[in-house]
């Protein structure tokens, strides 16, 4: 199982979770640069969470917007289709599903 590790700029815990993929659970692991769509055929995507400084750097923002959230979510839909034959419904924070 390939593992990918989503970077954004301010954000960490990102190198904690490569390090411990790589050495703990002994899997293959890249890291996933926030522009990119390319999700490098990975099995498995880690969002780091926490944010270097607070949230000043504006990194929760970026993450709504980049390109890489677009191809996990993507991703999570097209699995979902593939195992339960529907589209999968995640809750809105603050909404209705």
């Amino acid at each position: 199982m390939k593992f990918g590790v989503i970077i954004f700029p301010g954000s960490n815990c990102d190198h904690d979770a490569f390090w411990t993929i790589q050495h703990v659970a002994k899997q293959p692991v890249t890291f996933l640069w926030h522009e990119s769509h390319d999700l490098e055929n990975c099995d498995a995507i880690i969002v780091p969470g926490g944010f270097a400084f607070g949230d000043y750097l504006r990194t929760g923002a970026i993450a709504k917007f980049s390109p890489v959230m677009e191809s996990t979510f993507a991703s999570l839909y097209r699995c979902a289709w593939k195992m339960w034959r529907r589209p999968l419904r995640l809750p809105v924070p603050g909404g209705k599903c």
